[in-house]
Parts: structure tokens; C-alpha cells; sequence
């Protein structure tokens, strides 16, 4: 039950995007398709788990004094084989996604989770933190793609051949631009925070307040909670 909640605390109450406003580089870059964003959710899911397990089996021999390095390493590890992997067996997704595969080496996410829960917890829950945080990552990047896409280029690519066509009969160009993904993700997070809002009136409990988008109010750190 606790690798349950785990998992799904990840994907909800601490979604990487959503709720923690993490990794906005690839998820305002890749959500112009559903394609480019399932394909970046996974990877990023793949190294997320992978660098989790291996950083938490690894807790208490890595060094303190250069335990940043020593997960930055392991990280790019992952990342340079899901990199090569995709390279060889989806070349066109590898393309489209371009430089920001090789990013995820950097995407505070992976290093958040790491520094955040790997190394204070055992493998087991690492794993449902890894699973949980990429599935979260995936879903809001699919989220966001979707309505991006369908708004403005009228299609739904869920994967190669699988394409939906003229689900939208007026598209608008923007929303596939820079500033379409700004201007989605801005009204998502209104329209859950909202939502949040409701819910939480409709249970008798007082609206939530904003969440202090700081490092001195992570959540992801201890000292922050």
C-alpha cells in the first residue's frame, strides 16, 4: 500500500509539472505532437527509474562530498543509453526530439528526485518514486500536447501511423508556436487550481493557498516542508 501511494503521489499530488512547476524546457519543446510527448515521457520515465534504483542501491557508499557529481554521472549514464536505443530503433521520433533527449541529463526533475528521495530511501520505494514522478511527467506532457495539437494543427498523432485527422476544423498556428505552449500551460495550471479550489470548498475545507514557487518552498526537499 505505502509503494502504492508512493506512485500515485507522484503522479497527482506532486506531478513534476503540474504541481511542481519542474522541467518546463522539454515540456513547453516537445508538446507541439502527442507523439513527441509520449516519446519524451518515456524516456525520461526510463531514466528516471533507472537512476533512482541504482542511486538508492548506491546511498551509502557514494561519498557525501561529491554525491551531486557521482548522480549527474549515473543520470547521463541512463540517458546516453536510452539516447542511443532510440536512435537506433525510432530514428524519426530521435530526430524530432533532437537536443532534448540528451537534456534530461540535466532536467531537475530526474536530479530532484535523486537528491530528494533516492538517497534517503530503499530501492523498492525509489523504484515507485521514479514510476510515480515519470508517469506523472507523462501524463501532463500528453495533456498538454494534446490540447496544443488538436487546437492548433487540427490532428491527434498518438503514435507513427496511429493519427486522428481534422479533429479540429479551424486550427490556430499559434498554439503549436513558443508562445502557444506558455499560454497552455498557463490555463491548465488556472484551470486546476481552480478545480482545487472547488473541491476543496465542496468538502468544507478552506481553499488551498498558491504554492510558493521558490526554493525556500520546495517540496520535493525536507527542509522545505
Amino acid at each position: 500500500m505505502k509503494t502504492l501511494l508512493i506512485v500515485l503521489s507522484g503522479m497527482f499530488k506532486n506531478n513534476p509539472v503540474f504541481r511542481l512547476v519542474l522541467g518546463l524546457c522539454p515540456t513547453l519543446a516537445v508538446t507541439t505532437s502527442l507523439e513527441n510527448a509520449l516519446g519524451m515521457g518515456m524516456a525520461a520515465t526510463f531514466v528516471l527509474i533507472c537512476s533512482n534504483v541504482l542511486i538508492s542501491a548506491l546511498r551509502k557508499v557514494i561519498p557525501g562530498a561529491v554525491h551531486i557529481p557521482c548522480y549527474i554521472v549515473i543520470i547521463a549514464t541512463f540517458v546516453t543509453a536510452i539516447d542511443l536505443l532510440m536512435q537506433a530503433y525510432l530514428p524519426e521520433l530521435s530526430q524530432s526530439l533532437g537536443i532534448f533527449i540528451p537534456l534530461i541529463v540535466v532536467n531537475c526533475i530526474i536530479l530532484g528526485r535523486a537528491e530528494a528521495f533516492a538517497c534517503r530511501n530503499g530501492v523498492v520505494a525509489s523504484f515507485a518514486d521514479g514510476l510515480g514522478s515519470g508517469i506523472g511527467f507523462t501524463l501532463a506532457l500528453s495533456v498538454i500536447a494534446s490540447v496544443r495539437e488538436i487546437v492548433g494543427a487540427g490532428t491527434l498523432t498518438v503514435w507513427g501511423e496511429l493519427a486522428f485527422k481534422n479533429v479540429n476544423p479551424g486550427p490556430m498556428t499559434l498554439a503549436i508556436l513558443p508562445a502557444g505552449g506558455f499560454i497552455a500551460l498557463g490555463l491548465i495550471l488556472a484551470a486546476i487550481n481552480r478545480f482545487c479550489e472547488w473541491n476543496a470548498r465542496r468538502h468544507g475545507a478552506p481553499a488551498p493557498l498558491p504554492i510558493n514557487l521558490d526554493c525556500r518552498h520546495c517540496t520535493m526537499c525536507p527542509a522545505g516542508k
